[in-house]
């Protein structure tokens, strides 16, 4: 008989994947079509908002769908890749290319103040900033007096 080793990371992997589907649900709102791909994303959070980061190089504003709807916010792409070989040439490798993509995420109704959502694309990057409502952010401490 060997002897089981347990890790705390899956418990704290848990905790974590618990707490950010409070915000973000990850099931299933990406599934990917035979010319699709998954551009990677990033998720920040301050005292007041929540920022998305979506890295999507060689685009234009105007290639995006963002698109918010029953509280899944929807981020969508479809770009002709048009290749501009002269004649003569052609790839012997090629792999990169966003010919099309989807992400979408399930936000929290009472967290996300949905009404001041905006988004910018600059440097290869689409940002989308999330404000938290006012009763969802953060308080600071305040000393209660003893009477």
């Amino acid at each position: 008989m060997l002897p089981v080793k347990r890790s705390l990371l899956p418990t704290v992997s848990r905790f974590l994947d618990d707490n950010w589907t409070q915000l973000f649900d990850w099931s299933d709102q990406d599934l990917l079509g035979p010319n699709m791909t998954m551009p990677s994303v990033n998720i920040k959070e301050t005292g007041d908002a929540y920022y998305v980061e979506m890295a999507a190089p060689g685009m234009k504003k105007g290639d995006f769908d963002i698109e918010l709807d029953n509280n899944i916010l929807t981020i969508k792409s479809e770009k002709k890749m048009e290749d501009e070989l002269n004649e003569g040439e052609h790839y012997t490798r090629k792999e990169f290319s966003y010919q099309a993509f989807q992400r979408s995420f399930n936000l929290n109704k009472k967290i996300v103040d949905d009404a001041k959502i905006n988004a910018r694309y600059a440097d290869g990057i689409l940002s989308i900033m999330l404000p938290k409502k006012d009763e969802a952010k953060q308080k600071p401490a305040r000393q209660i007096k003893i009477s």
